[in-house]
């Protein structure tokens, strides 16, 4: 799917029908021929359009004469079949042409909106370098937003498996470890591609340009360092409850083990009391309150003998 918009003179987007000088493409999942239109029309690499649209292509930067293409990773939020959100990334590609700057991805995504949907102050289609800085810019903010996220899924987790026996939290923990494996190998990944474009020979900026660049090595930093601390503390997590799950496992299990033993002493009793043979008792006409005592004091003193040595 292809998209076309143009900001008008008092800043304002528009969808437009063609593609014109200060446009911005925006091409969703792009069928072939839409992608040979590009090819042919803006006269692009192949490579260029097709490399964004394979979901394990590493982040790079390279300039082919006039025209330049960033590949950089953004976070993206899936759901499994239990309904629990995952966390994902995958390449958009950004190229800048003379007359126009074209954006490619293999799906929709919260990015792009903002951008549609005039939320970004300071936004033009045709100041292409700073749009390329302020896409890079919101895609740091995703990574920060989604780390938050996966924090507070994490406390939240944590809560739960206090008191749990079963697996499926341990599983939950194990996405969430490998979204953060994802996030932090994207993160340092972007962060050299933003690295290159402190060069000159990759993108003319004006001063306005070089502080928001600095700004997008800021939020990619403290991403970075985000994701390593979330990640450290989810590997600790993940051992400590594997073993808290054992623990709490082995309480139970001692729980049934000790209610089995301090049933097991009337029933002894009633046994030893029930042969038939002569037995002490057997012509008392209270015989069954006593034996009842009997059982009674035992399971009682059993009792509070696990209950000493906090068997329960």
């Amino acid at each position: 799917m292809l998209n076309m918009y143009l900001t008008d003179e008092n800043g304002r987007l528009q969808e437009v029908d063609n593609i014109e000088k200060g446009c911005w493409i925006n091409a969703l999942h792009p069928t072939e021929e839409e992608v040979q239109y590009l090819i042919e029309t803006l006269h692009l690499e192949h490579d260029f359009i097709k490399d964004p649209l394979d979901d394990e292509e590493r982040s790079r930067i390279e300039k082919e004469d006039d025209k330049t293409l960033i590949i950089v990773d953004i976070p993206t939020v899936r759901h499994d079949d239990d309904g629990n959100s995952t966390y994902d990334t995958i390449p958009i590609g950004m190229i800048i042409t003379p007359d126009c700057f074209i954006t490619i991805c293999l799906e929709e995504n919260p990015i792009f909106e903002r951008f549609i949907n005039q939320r970004i102050k300071g936004f033009y289609t045709f100041k292409k370098t700073r749009f390329a800085l302020q896409l890079l810019y919101i895609i740091s903010t995703y990574y920060l937003r989604y780390l938050k996220q996966i924090s507070r899924k994490t406390v939240d987790l944590e809560k739960e498996l206090n008191k749990s026996m079963k697996n499926k939290e341990i599983f939950t923990l194990l996405g969430l470890e490998k979204s953060l494996v994802y996030f932090t190998t994207s993160l340092k990944s972007n962060k050299t591609v933003i690295q290159k474009l402190t060069r000159s020979e990759y993108l003319r900026m004006y001063e306005d340009d070089q502080d928001l660049l600095e700004d997008v090595l800021i939020e990619n930093k403290q991403a970075i360092e985000m994701a390593e601390v979330y990640s450290n503390i989810l590997n600790g997590m993940m051992n400590t409850f594997g073993s808290v799950i054992s623990n709490n496992l082995n309480s139970v299990m001692k729980l049934l083990t000790s209610i089995t033993i301090i049933l097991s002493l009337p029933t002894m009793v009633a046994s030893f009391f029930g042969m038939n043979v002569e037995v002490p008792f057997g012509h008392y006409p209270h015989a069954f309150t006593v034996i009842m005592v009997i059982a009674a004091i035992l399971s009682c003193t059993t009792a509070f003998i696990f209950w000493k040595k906090r068997y329960f």
